[in-house]
């Protein structure tokens, strides 16, 4: 090979050379448009996107603005009703009283005569509302009082007023300037209740007073305790009560009172207490059979000598007297849960524990003596 076809295949070489150079350059650019295309259309689509999130959480906050409107709304439909009409009562007065002022004083101050006829009504109005709203249980009727004296003044002020060009202006603004308030108060500020609630509310004041009763009178009868260092305490006994008058003195005292139907519970009374003591410690003798019990103590339980039944025994709701039957249940569950309390063979013991008249007492006894119930 010359040299003439060396330089030949050099300058193909190098001619395939740049051909590939240029093929790999192009396929570089190709590929950095795509790259930046396909960014473009991320970046795009990422916009879109953003811009449909955003759209929604407009339109979520509208649903929930325009949901809180109508929430809002129907809550105070009454309010939409009656504010109004407060308004224009509001427009009507309060310039007229404004010029009024301004006539009587005879300087600028008379224009703050409408702060006393319509803010001071309006003031109370609207103190009434906010405390029955926050403070159901708070009483409102100083509240009240105010709203009422001051809707008086602004009636008897603006009647004045009117009454410079005749009767039916003075009535026809006097009205006016009170008629807001009095829509409010009848409507807005008032607390309306169904018969049922109404017949609660009373239901519970009665137990709240009968409440305040009782304790008035537990604290007459309680009993000081004093400690060693001089401090005192009240003691009550617990139990079941009902309020009685004395015959001598008319106060009202608790007496001791049977539920028909309830368990016989624990007592306080001493005289019980002692009965129970003495019964459990002590046999019996039967004055019919002759036969002592053992022990060291013997005692008669002689029916005339037993305590007669007390014929105004206080009994709750005035029902029917325990049978029988129920007597035999509380005297075996009062036997169950307290053993040796109650003495079944004596009369009084059981009278006293079951706080029963001495025959339903006696018969109980003999019943046990016989072995069991009739």
């Amino acid at each position: 090979m010359n040299w003439r076809e060396e330089r030949r295949a050099d300058r193909i070489a190098e001619a395939q050379i740049r051909r590939e150079e240029a093929a790999a350059q192009a396929q570089v650019r190709i590929a950095e448009q795509s790259a930046a295309a396909q960014q473009r259309r991320a970046d795009e689509q990422a916009r879109a996107e953003a811009r449909r999130a955003e759209q929604d959480r407009r339109r979520g906050r509208r649903a929930a603005r325009m949901a809180r409107i109508r929430t809002w709304t129907s809550a105070h439909a009454v309010d939409l009703l009656i504010y109004p009409l407060a308004l224009v009562s509001a427009v009507l007065a309060v310039p007229a009283m404004a010029a009024y002022g301004h006539q009587v004083y005879g300087n600028a101050t008379g224009y703050a005569l409408f702060c006393i006829t319509e803010l001071g009504m309006w003031a109370f109005a609207l103190a009434v509302q906010i405390t029955r709203h926050r403070n159901p249980e708070r009483p409102v009727w100083a509240l009240q009082l105010g709203v009422w004296a001051f809707a008086a003044v602004a009636f008897g002020v603006n009647a004045l007023h009117g009454a410079e060009r005749g009767f039916s202006p003075a009535v026809v603004m006097g009205i006016g300037s009170i008629a807001g308030v009095l829509a409010h108060q009848l409507i807005t500020a008032g607390h309306l209740r169904s018969r049922l609630e109404r017949t609660q509310a009373r239901i519970e004041r009665q137990a709240a007073r009968k409440v305040a009763r009782v304790q008035r009178t537990a604290v007459r009868q309680a009993v000081a305790e004093i400690a060693t260092d001089g401090t005192a305490r009240l003691v009550y006994a617990p139990g079941r009560y009902v309020i009685a008058r004395s015959r001598v003195t008319r106060r009202p005292r608790l007496e001791a009172a049977i539920v028909p139907g309830l368990p016989t519970g624990e007592s306080a009374d001493w005289d019980r207490e002692l009965a129970d003591l003495l019964a459990t410690h002590r046999p019996s003798i039967d004055p019919t059979d002759g036969t002592l019990g053992t022990g060291p103590v013997a005692t008669l339980d002689p029916d005339p000598e037993q305590q007669k039944s007390t014929p105004n025994r206080s009994k709750v709701g005035g029902r029917p007297s325990r049978t029988i039957a129920q007597l035999r249940a509380e005297l075996k569950r009062a036997m169950k849960a307290r053993p040796g309390s109650i003495d079944p063979t004596s009369a009084e013991s059981i009278r006293k524990a079951l706080r029963c008249s001495p025959a339903r007492a006696r018969q109980l006894r003999d019943e046990h003596r016989q072995g069991g119930t009739k």
